[in-house]
């Protein structure tokens, strides 16, 4: 499957409904307020860039964010692959855009969190096999057993 993946706002009818079942998977996964979730009205801020990846009709079949905190700190955020094309690669493609643009942006650190339990398991697959490791707990975050802690150490590459 060939698919593309851009910058792009997250105000889009076909966004707004990724990220509208994103939130339906996550629903069930664990308590809602543990669930820490950007609305699209959010993650068009300033301080996020929005990658949308699209199959070759122009189908949006996933997305993710990277929301800046300052100091070299980057933040992984609403990672999401529709069913039917999970297992193709798609969050690894998009992930490796997130960590590209978060080192042209001179980040040196990336953290995320993400949910515990049954149906998390492929998301830790993904940020393990894309260099992520378990951490404490990051940014405002509270320590909870419903949540997990990635970082990733980004390294810095001479000016040009």
């Amino acid at each position: 499957m060939a698919i593309s993946i851009a910058v792009e706002t997250p105000l889009q009818d076909d966004v707004r409904s990724l990220v509208a079942d994103l939130n339906d998977h996550l629903l069930p996964l664990s308590p809602v307020e543990f669930q820490f979730k950007m609305t699209v009205e959010q993650m068009a801020g300033a301080d996020t860039t929005v990658f949308v990846a699209r199959d070759e009709n122009g189908l949006a079949i996933g997305c993710g964010a990277l929301k800046e905190h300052g100091a070299g700190l980057g933040e992984v955020k609403r990672m999401f692959t529709r069913p039917t094309v999970r297992g193709q690669r798609v969050g690894s493609a998009l992930l490796d855009a997130i960590t590209a643009m978060a080192a042209e942006k001179s980040l040196t650190h990336l953290v995320l969190e993400t949910g515990v339990g049954p149906g998390f398991d492929a998301a830790w697959r993904l940020y393990e096999r894309s260099g992520f490791t378990r951490c404490g707990v990051v940014l405002d975050y509270p320590d909870s057993e419903h949540s997990a802690f990635y970082e990733k150490r980004l390294a810095l590459t001479p000016a040009q």
